[in-house]
């Protein structure tokens, strides 16, 4: 009998020396944080999605347009940390228009809105909204930034391109170099680092602002190129995505500066659009993609030649689920798009990774 009990033991620390590998893994291995879905207040179809920026993870905003009877109307949605909710409070919020890039300036919230054809920035500060109207009506609104002591709206009016500079107490039109067509987009770091990218006669070139002029920045920019997006990051370092077109056939490009060099990878993305392109908390870069699954959003984290893939939430009978912009919220990172349900036009979806 005790020949039997030792031998039954043995056989049950066998299976569990066995058993024990698979069973012991670390929590952090077998819950990996996946992307999880964040419910949306639904905007009158069709709607059409900016920006997303965040300033960690109880404040971010998300912009755009909806439907109206009478045209297109701004669209504004708020982030507390625990649940998206529509924001109306803001002037004009009932009128035509559109809203456009979101920064934080300081404390204050700035958002660029169209408003029925006339530019102007909305500010929101601890007591409610306000806003600074520009100096004048532009055809075309391309592009806005701001930051702490100056801010810049870009576009185009009768006689040409337009250099709009705010700061903080009156707007100035500034000059660019000759030969510079029009511009494309800017992004500030400081009130003295600004870079901005720009379609000129012999092609698409760089510009930097020093806080006296606008200069070329003399990016070597491969051959046949464009620029999607540049990210000035708090460090100094400064990222460029963009594709480069090779016999009809375009190829995403990422470049890397230092203020000394500058690297250019060419990440196995095909031919990626890389605007909504963000660093996320664990130092790659991250940006959406057209998913192959119409029922699930699709990233890619790169991390210099490297590419990696995750996908969304699975959503029930949806036919298309398109991010259009990603922000990093703390250690997470959040997107802001569209998804089409079967049998309804799309509305809007909201996805978190970590967090």
């Amino acid at each position: 009998m005790n020949g039997l009990r030792a031998l039954v033991v043995c056989l049950v620390l066998a299976c569990t020396a066995v058993v024990s590998p698979a069973a012991a893994v670390s929590p952090a291995a077998a819950a990996r944080p996946g992307w999880s879905a964040l419910p949306v207040p639904a905007a009158s179809p069709p709607v059409s999605v900016f920006d997303l920026a965040s300033r960690g993870p109880r404040e971010a905003w998300a912009t755009g347009s909806e439907r109206a009877a009478d045209g297109m109307r701004p669209m504004l949605y708020r982030w507390n940390g625990r649940a998206w909710s529509r924001d109306t409070s803001f002037p004009g919020a009932g009128e035509p228009g559109r809203l456009g890039r979101v920064q934080f300036v300081g404390s204050e919230v700035w958002i660029f809105h169209n408003r029925a054809g006339k530019g102007e920035i909305l500010r929101r500060s601890a007591g409610g909204w306000s806003s600074v109207p520009l100096p004048q009506t532009l055809w075309t609104y391309q592009d806005f930034t701001a930051v702490p002591g100056a801010a810049w709206v870009v576009g185009e009016d009768s006689t040409g391109l337009k250099v709009l500079h705010y700061d903080g107490s009156g707007w100035t039109a500034q000059s660019t170099p000759d030969g510079v067509l029009y511009l494309m987009g800017i992004r500030a770091r400081t009130a003295t680092d600004v870079w901005a990218w720009t379609g000129t006669r012999t092609g698409t070139a760089v510009l930097h602002w020093d806080g006296t002029a606008w200069r070329d920045a003399k990016v070597p920019l491969p051959a046949n190129s464009n620029v999607h997006t540049i990210l000035p990051e708090p460090s100094g370092r400064v990222t460029i995505g963009g594709s480069q077109d090779t016999d009809g056939v375009g190829r995403t490009y990422l470049m890397t500066g230092n203020g000394r060099s500058w690297r250019t990878a060419y990440p196995p993305l095909g031919d990626t659009y890389t605007r909504a392109m963000v660093r996320g908390p664990d130092g790659a870069l991250w940006l959406p993609v057209r998913s192959d699954r119409a029922f699930q959003s699709k990233y890619v984290r790169v991390n210099g030649s490297r590419a990696t893939y995750s996908y969304g939430p699975e959503r029930t009978n949806a036919i298309n689920v398109e991010p259009r912009v990603l922000a990093r919220a703390g250690f997470s990172l959040m997107s802001f798009g569209t998804a089409e349900i079967y049998g309804s036009k799309a509305n809007l979806m909201s996805e978190r990774l970590g967090g």
